[in-house]
C-alpha cells in the first residue's frame, strides 16, 4: 500500500487530539475521522488506543 499522506509520522497537536475525541464521541467511523484529520486510519487507531477511545466500527 502506498503512503497517501504527506504528513508521515507527524506528532499529534493538541487541537488534533481534541478533534479526535470529539469525533469519536459522536460515533464517527474510523475512515471518516482519519479523513477529517488528514491522517492515516492506522495513525488514528493508534492514537485512539493511547487515549482509551472507542471508535465506531463500520457495519
Amino acid at each position: 500500500m502506498s503512503e497517501r499522506f504527506e504528513r508521515h509520522r507527524q506528532p499529534w497537536r493538541t487541537d488534533e487530539i481534541q478533534k479526535l475525541h470529539t469525533l469519536a464521541k459522536k460515533g464517527m467511523p474510523l475512515r471518516a475521522i482519519a479523513k477529517a484529520l488528514t491522517r492515516s486510519e492506522e495513525s488514528v487507531k493508534e492514537r485512539a488506543k493511547l487515549d482509551s477511545l472507542n471508535i465506531a466500527k463500520l457495519h
